[in-house]
């Protein structure tokens, strides 16, 4: 197998990956991902397109009853394909109003949604037609450009697919690259532009294997140049697909990965949350469940589900305050202080106290108060606590994974002391 070969066997492999990958959210997503549908019909069409252009699938398929049978099935499944791309990218621009003033790029997509339906089905019954009548299949081609160079049936039959492919190419690049100037977001400005690199790779291929292919009519090239020129042109497009599937799928690698984040902080504040809601029960919607469980509850996204529990804990907080004096704010700052410049040198005191003292007291604070409550004191006016660290949910939910990690390292019996320490000076305090 040459190098080539093994390539179109990866190739095919990974928009196939793709494809399946993207087909949960496509047919049974919300009403956003319904709208990706023509995408993924996309990512399917081409997929099936390069599995007809491996060696093993072309080969049988050409040595059939139907002669190049290869041939016609992956132009099918590539103009299918190109279809559901365009119509993906005028569906994007959907929200946009029917009058007044439009963006000309829109104008453009809209466009080509009229134009593109009709310019699919006659291409698919002017290749078929040409397939059956002027393309000389008396032999089974393994290389279906470089073995028909030179014959004017093939010619023609594969110009009117370039044509289709080519400027169906130019309009994907045209409208990705304004969206790659538009794009704020870096994953998906880099997503974009991989995407445009392809079509613009689309464009060029096309236009040289028509060059190659009418210039073959008026002057007959050598089988060893036809067929390196065909290798080197396949290898192209394989760099079109890899550029394609990727940038294609950058965006949703990163939702992803924002999801294993939220995973994560889920799995750091579940012990705390846990603990804090067993204590009040009446606080969460359903009663605290293990961490297994609420990792695998599929009814609700990660992103809401952190947000409301950082909700319980802060509500949990405010109602802890109740149950201790105002000494222990105090006092828990003091241990964590002297626990973190304990554990840090002389020259790193300074970044330990900003570092790990603020979510070291919070952790204090909340043992010793649940402490308190679990200990039967009773329920008095709202105790001080320190204010807000963050400034937005993403910063809170960030500052309460510190917190919930340095809760995990504090013994009972040191929250209890702490907790002793704040009575003993509230006690003096009122003395």
């Amino acid at each position: 197998m040459s190098p080539l070969d093994l390539a179109g066997y990866l190739i095919a492999a990974l928009m196939t990956a793709v494809a399946l990958w993207r087909m949960p959210a496509a047919l049974w997503g919300d009403e956003e991902d319904k709208r990706r549908r023509a995408l993924w019909g996309c990512y399917a069409g081409f997929a099936v397109a390069l599995w007809t252009k491996t060696k093993f699938v072309r080969i049988t398929l050409n040595d059939s009853e139907v002669t190049d049978l290869a041939v016609l099935i992956k132009h099918y499944t590539a103009t299918i394909a190109i279809l559901a791309i365009l119509s993906y990218i005028v569906a994007i621009y959907g929200h946009f109003p029917d009058e007044g003033a439009v963006p000309r790029h829109v104008r453009f997509a809209r466009t080509v949604q009229r134009v593109a339906a009709k310019a699919s089905a006659a291409t698919l019954v002017l290749l078929t037609v040409l397939f059956f009548t002027v393309v000389d299949r008396s032999v089974p081609s393994d290389r279906f450009v470089s073995d028909h160079a030179g014959q004017w049936g093939a010619t023609l039959y594969m110009s009117v697919f370039y044509l289709y492919l080519g400027a169906s190419s130019a309009v994907c690049a045209y409208q990705w690259a304004l969206a790659t100037g538009n794009a704020r977001v870096r994953h998906l400005r880099l997503g974009l532009g991989m995407m445009t690199f392809a079509m613009f790779i689309g464009v060029a291929y096309t236009l040289s294997r028509t060059l190659f292919l009418w210039v073959s009519v008026v002057d007959r090239p050598g089988k060893s140049f036809a067929l390196r020129f065909d290798e080197v042109t396949e290898a192209s497009q394989i760099v079109l697909f890899a550029f394609f599937a990727l940038g294609a799928s950058l965006p949703a690698c990163h939702k992803g990965w924002r999801r294993v984040r939220l995973w994560r902080a889920q799995a750091r504040l579940h012990p705390l949350w846990y603990e804090l809601m067993t204590a009040f029960p009446d606080q969460p919607f359903e009663p605290p469940r293990s961490l297994v469980r609420e990792l695998t509850r599929f009814d609700t996204p990660a992103d809401l589900r952190i947000d409301r529990w950082a909700a319980d804990i802060a509500d949990a907080v405010e109602k802890l305050r109740h149950y201790v004096p105002d000494e222990l704010l105090d006092a828990a700052k003091r241990a964590a202080g002297g626990e973190a410049g304990a554990g840090a040198g002389a020259a790193d005191s300074a970044a330990a106290g900003s570092e790990a003292v603020g979510p070291l007291a919070d952790a204090y604070w909340i043992k010793a108060a649940l402490a308190a409550r679990t200990g039967g004191a009773p329920a008095g006016r709202a105790a001080a606590i320190e204010p807000q660290h963050a400034t937005d949910q993403d910063g809170e939910v960030a500052w309460l994974v510190r917190v919930a990690a340095a809760y995990q390292t504090i013994p009972h019996d040191r929250a209890r002391e702490v907790l002793a320490s704040a009575r003993t000076g509230a006690q003096e305090s009122t003395a």
